[in-house]
């Protein structure tokens, strides 16, 4: 897991100004005055309580901007009894902090700057009064107040406006904590609950809000795959102002905290171990090395560095300030005869200047109005300018946004160890909130991670860079959804693979969703492929075979044709009925390739061809061999004497029958294609992984209606044959079509269960196999013994041997 720590940015200026007008002033008493109050009384004397503090550097001028800086970072604790007037705010054991006096002297720079300049301010001079708060809240609100009320000891609140409060603004603290207690006074604050324009109207910076803050640093954490980290934040009201906003856009992001500590200054050092990325004091801490945060652009100053640089020694010694900085830099007193080289670090002043002259350069001609009025001239029109601003100067660009703030860009900061082994700072990219969201970052260089964690590849970064790992849980692949760990937070989940029939096709996907019905996922399940069209085919094995047989059984019905043409005129043709033996081998014929229609893929055509050509040509087959047992009985009945009853069934009687029960079930078949034909479909439910291609009954009534008119026949012929079987003949037909028909019948019967419960391609194989069988079964039984004895025995193919009686 790693820590992210939360800490104010120390990097650039924030400009806030605060307004004179105060109506509650620390020290003072102010009577109120209403109508039918007295002249005596409306001249209130109020007497400051406590000394006035000199400020650190001053200069008069038309209008005073006042300046807070926390050159002194360390104030003697006040104990309060609250039955004694409290002793003065003193300075304990301290050091003068070097940045903080580089920023007060921008701030003489930059008003230097505006002086000077025959743009800006024409015809008025800015005078400035930069306080030391000592880095301590108490004394931050009490300069914000001196400098609102000014620095004589009685005025009065009459009628006569009183020239004490000429400070027309304050450039504030640069820590957010003393900002917000010093009510909308701050140079450097990022704190993002001063953009609350309900609060601080007139808080106005340069330096992006902790909300930008907020936001980079969760896109960071997102951006290196990080979803469990712990944060750490100063104890104050900038730490947990920002680790809320930071906690929030977080959690927007899918970023689970761990923990979320807090620390102060007067903590134990074990306490204080942490990653404050800016802070030159935290470089002396090398187990931090790796470290990678957010720094604000540096920027180069025309004219700064020189006016730095140039601190002759009569400036030095007439400035506390500047004496004490010199002595504790070069741990010497200074004397007369010392010259004074001061080195000064500046590139994070940045555009001071810019922000300072623009504040006040509103045109405000007040003339010799009351304090009063002046602090709301100037108020309305500095606040009215600065909503407007937009331009560029030094190449980068200030503007506002309707919270005050500017564009949030940011350098990304990396701790990086030197080759003789100290800690620096290395900026490696850079963070642009106003580009389009996933191209926020460009980072441009090498990082260096914390020594000892874990690594993987990233491409996200560079080719030869690795990212430590810090998950809860690892990523769920594609083909599997996130599913949370039972009072965990969102970050810790199994991976559970998708179900059948759905897919993942991200990483951490929190669903699977189900393939289009067409399509079926891959065995990963984390693509959906169109599903396998499943039909009989000849290509298959199956196929193969019912083809074969199909086609094999058509070839033995011609050939058997054949051998009965070749011996037409022999006995046993003449004897069973020659005419109805050819029909029937034609239509046997038929029953074996109508099976063929069955295969391939279903069409419109093939589907209402299949049905009907095995209906009509299985009829057809059953009233020959029906024709054949009627003659078989009528042949008997007329060897009786006295008995001419085959002038009633022959020839044309036997075509007739054979015509009336075939036209039965061709028109069957015409009534069912015209009210519902079969017709091709995509069978999904049978199978989900697969489509099968069939043909739909249409009219199921239609389907059924014709086998069973098949059965009908079947039937009726089997009992002819069975009353039959027993006549004394040498060579009785009648028994060879009972075995065919029973074969017939019993194939069909048990076809019904079989088709209904065949699924897909072999529901059609299982209605092949009755046809091929029942075909099968009326030649071999009706044909193969006639075709034996003519082929093999043809001295029994006698008329003398046909007559014989058993």
């Amino acid at each position: 897991m790693l820590a992210l720590s939360f800490l104010e940015l120390n990097s650039t200026l924030a400009l806030n100004l605060s307004w004179t007008g105060l109506k509650q002033r620390a020290g003072l008493t102010e009577a109120k005055s209403g109508a039918g109050v007295s002249a005596e009384a409306s001249s209130v004397k109020c007497k400051l309580q406590g000394a006035a503090r000199l400020p650190a550097f001053s200069m008069d001028g038309d209008y005073v901007i006042g300046g807070v800086f926390s050159i002194h970072n360390y104030m003697h604790t006040v104990k309060h009894n609250y039955t004694t007037m409290p002793e003065p705010l003193r300075l304990s054991v301290c050091r003068i902090d070097s940045r903080e006096l580089r920023f007060s002297r921008a701030m003489v720079f930059a008003i230097q700057e505006i002086n000077n300049s025959s743009k800006l301010l024409p015809g008025i001079t800015l005078g400035y009064q930069i306080h030391d708060s000592c880095g301590s809240v108490p004394m931050a609100v009490r300069v914000a107040f001196q400098l609102s009320n000014g620095l004589e000891p009685v005025f009065y609140t009459g009628n006569n406006c009183s020239q004490s409060g000429m400070v027309m603004g304050i450039v504030g603290e640069s820590g957010s904590t003393p900002s917000i207690s010093m009510s909308r006074v701050s140079h450097f604050a990022t704190c993002a609950c001063l953009s609350n324009k309900e609060q601080y109207p007139s808080f106005f910076r340069t330096i992006p809000s902790d909300q930008f803050q907020a936001d980079a640093l969760a896109k960071l954490v997102k951006h290196f795959g990080w979803t469990w980290i712990g944060a750490v934040r100063s104890d104050s009201d900038y730490g947990n102002n920002g680790m809320a906003s930071f906690l929030d856009a977080a959690q927007k992001e899918g970023i689970c905290v761990e923990y979320s500590e807090s620390f102060y200054r007067t903590h134990p050092r074990s306490k204080i171990q942490r990653s404050w990325v800016t802070n030159p004091d935290m470089l002396r801490f090398t187990f931090c090395a790796g470290a990678i945060g957010f720094s604000i652009q540096q920027s180069v100053i025309p004219g700064l560095r020189d006016f730095l640089l140039d601190l002759p020694d009569t400036k030095v010694a007439a400035s506390p300030v500047l004496t004490e900085f010199w002595e504790d830099a070069f741990n010497c007193r200074l004397g007369k005869s010392e010259k004074v080289v001061l080195i000064f670090d500046i590139g994070d002043t940045h555009s001071w200047f810019l922000v300072v002259g623009l504040c006040s350069f509103v045109g405000c001609d007040c003339g010799a109005l009351c304090v009063k009025k002046v602090h709301r001239c100037f108020k309305n029109k500095v606040l009215t300018q600065l909503k407007k601003v937009n331009f560029s100067q030094n190449g980068y660009d200030v503007s506002f946004d309707a919270n005050g703030d500017p564009v949030a860009t940011y350098e990304l900061v990396n701790w990086q160890k030197s080759k003789i082994g100290s800690i620096e700072f290395v900026t490696v990219g850079h963070y642009d909130a106003s580009l389009p969201v996933g191209q926020e970052f460009r980072i441009n260089r090498n990082l260096t991670w914390v020594e000892g964690s874990t690594q993987v590849r990233s491409n996200n970064i560079t080719s030869n860079s690795c990212v430590p790992v810090s998950v809860c849980t690892d990523s769920c692949p594609p083909g599997t959804r996130k599913v949370l760990q039972k009072g965990k937070p969102i970050c810790c989940y199994d991976c559970i693979p998708c179900p059948e029939g759905e897919i993942s096709n991200a990483t951490d996907s929190p669903d699977c969703f189900p393939c289009p019905k067409e399509f079926w996922p891959n065995a990963e399940r984390n693509k959906c492929f169109p599903k396998p069209v499943e039909f009989l085919s000849f290509d298959e094995v199956l196929g193969i075979i019912l083809a074969a047989f199909s086609v094999g059984g058509a070839c033995l019905a011609m050939i058997t044709a054949a051998v009965f043409f070749r011996h037409r005129m022999s006995p046993i043709v003449r004897a069973n009925n020659s005419e109805l033996s050819f029909l029937l081998l034609f239509s046997l014929t038929l029953c074996f390739l109508c099976s063929l229609t069955f295969m391939g893929a279903p069409s419109e055509w093939s589907c209402m061809l299949r049905h009907t050509a095995f209906g009509i040509t299985f009829v057809l087959c059953i009233s020959c061999v029906l024709g054949k047992t009627i003659v078989v009985l009528m042949a008997f009945k007329a060897t009786l004497p006295g008995n001419n009853v085959m002038k009633w069934f022959g020839p044309p009687q036997q075509r007739m029958t054979v015509v009336s029960f075939t036209f039965i079930q061709v028109l069957i078949c015409t009534i069912w294609l015209l009210l519902s034909p079969p017709f091709p479909m995509e069978n999904l439910t049978v199978y989900k992984e697969k489509i099968i291609l069939e043909c739909a009954l249409g009219s199921a009534i239609g389907f059924w209606a014709v086998l069973g008119y098949i059965g009908l026949l079947a039937v009726f012929c089997f009992v002819l044959a069975v009353l039959a079987r027993k006549l004394p003949d040498n060579f009785n037909e009648a028994k060879f079509i009972t075995f065919s028909m029973l074969i017939f019948c019993a194939v069909w019967i048990t076809f019904i269960p079989a088709y209904v419960s065949s699924p897909g391609k072999f529901t059609v194989a299982v209605e092949i196999f009755a046809i091929l069988a029942s075909s099968f079964g009326l030649i071999l039984c009706i044909f193969a013994p006639k075709c034996f004895i003519i082929l093999f025995q043809p001295e029994k193919n006698t008329k003398k041997h046909l007559m014989n009686k058993n």
